[in-house]
């Protein structure tokens, strides 16, 4: 029997799955650029410039929620849909979505797109992906919904809107929450409910489920109740993200606590839920419910970290992933120790996944490095700013301190090449790019090389 390599299938003259999913991508977001460059997508009835089209439409496809103008005063409700449009589908991703047409429209599913839905998804095996992509549509679309029915009544009731207005708010930030994205109908994001608990807890929740991963969500639904039963990624998972989320919220209370422009105008119950909130959008989402300029410089310098970190594997967060950055403290534990393997409860993680996890965080911080150094050079703002904008770019996490409209064009299109790499992944575009995957038949003398 012959053996089946990803790397030896083409499709219109892509080699690799990530090739093709690079591509999705792209499509995706030059089809959005067109379509927010028709006139009536702006509420003055004018084609906006080529950048602020590409750019929005970027920052959408790409989940990351950076704006270069007002999206409730610039953009039609046309320019809205298209805009949330784009998010759905770069939740759901390309290939996902491909698969399911494929399925829909011949009913079978052959071996080619089983390999682009598991190289998009992220699923460890090949088993039955139509069942895979068909329980990722449906989870999102019921996240998406319930979240959509708080907000509708929270505005219905909480807030007197109208019930055509309520519910386009609730669907437009149902959909908006838990892919992760931080677009809002509203000038200053979320600032307006940093006390409502029903909105906050809400996007806080949808936020950290899109985030976690689908890998992992599904596990959980299928053993929530058996921890021990549990793969090594969910544990990773589900103990960073329950760590980081506290971590975040003491470190947001103490820091911000007496901060006038921040946490210091509020009670203690409004500081609890507004630190909280941070915390949650810091790794994931560009929602704020305080100015997030107004945030003093150590806070900056810790949210950049938060944001690094990112969410689950093979969900709507971005950043080097929380399983990522487990793995490497595992590593180190195991270097520390003297101990040849790494072991993770009672499994051995191979050194394929440990060279990934290197790889991931060298490549991104190496990347946001030269894209800081560059943006400062086109831009007048100062390295803490300039740091947090391309480190939000990067994990399209999508806070920003305010100067992303104030960038110059040259640092706009910086931005924007990186968000998409932010969302692809650096290991994803690297395969993407490679021609062909080598095998080594031969191994080489092993020499011990001096380290630190």
């Amino acid at each position: 029997m012959r053996r089946v390599r990803a790397a030896s299938f083409s499709l219109g003259g892509y080699s690799h799955p990530a090739q093709v999913i690079a591509t999705g991508f792209s499509t995706a977001a030059l089809i959005g650029t067109l379509l927010l460059m028709l006139p009536f997508a702006t509420t003055e009835g004018v084609s906006p410039g080529w950048l602020t089209a590409v750019f929005t439409a970027t920052s959408a496809v790409c989940l990351t929620g950076l704006v270069v103008v007002d999206t409730p005063t610039h953009w039609s409700t046309f320019g809205e849909v298209v805009i949330i449009g784009l998010v759905q589908i770069g939740g759901l991703g390309i290939m996902t979505l491909a698969t399911v047409f494929t399925v829909l429209v011949s009913g079978r599913l052959g071996l080619r797109a089983r390999l682009f839905a598991q190289a998009e998804t992220k699923t460890p095996t090949m088993a039955d992906m139509r069942k895979v992509v068909r329980k990722v549509v449906v989870f999102s679309l019921v996240c998406e919904a319930i979240a959509a029915v708080v907000f509708t009544l929270r505005f219905l009731i909480g807030y007197d809107e109208p019930i055509g207005e309520a519910l386009y708010l609730g669907v437009f930030h149902g959909i908006s929450a838990f892919n992760n994205s931080g677009f809002t109908l509203w000038s200053d994001n979320v600032i307006g409910f940093v006390t409502d608990p029903w909105i906050c807890l809400t996007i806080a929740a949808a936020v950290t489920v899109g985030g976690l991963g689908f890998p992992v969500v599904f596990e959980l639904l299928k053993s929530w109740r058996h921890p021990s039963r549990w793969s090594v990624l969910t544990r990773i998972t589900v103990v960073a993200t329950i760590v980081l989320l506290i971590l975040g919220t003491l470190v947001y209370l103490a820091t911000e606590w007496r901060n006038p422009g921040t946490l210091g105008a509020l009670d203690d119950s409004g500081k609890l839920l507004a630190a909280f909130f941070l915390s949650s959008m810091a790794r994931t989402a560009g929602f704020n419910s305080v100015n997030i300029g107004e945030l003093y410089p150590s806070s900056w310098l810790f949210t950049d970290l938060m944001m690094f970190i990112g969410g689950g594997s093979a969900g709507t967060a971005g950043g080097i992933k929380v399983t990522t950055l487990g793995l490497l403290a595992f590593v180190m534990w195991a270097e520390l120790r003297g101990e040849s393997k790494v072991n993770i409860g009672h499994r051995q993680i191979s050194e394929s996944a440990q060279r990934q996890a290197v790889t991931i965080t060298m490549m991104s911080a190496g990347l946001v490095a030269v894209c800081t150094y560059v943006l400062l050079v086109l831009t007048p703002h100062s390295l803490d700013r300039v740091l947090f904008e391309v480190v939000a770019t990067f994990s399209t996490a999508g806070l920003s301190t305010g100067i992303t409209a104030d960038v110059t064009v040259p640092g706009q299109v910086l931005m924007v090449l990186l968000m998409f790499v932010g969302r692809i992944g650096p290991l994803t575009i690297g395969s993407a790019l490679a021609l062909k995957e080598r095998t080594r038949h031969y191994e080489l003398p092993e020499e011990r090389m001096i380290v630190g």
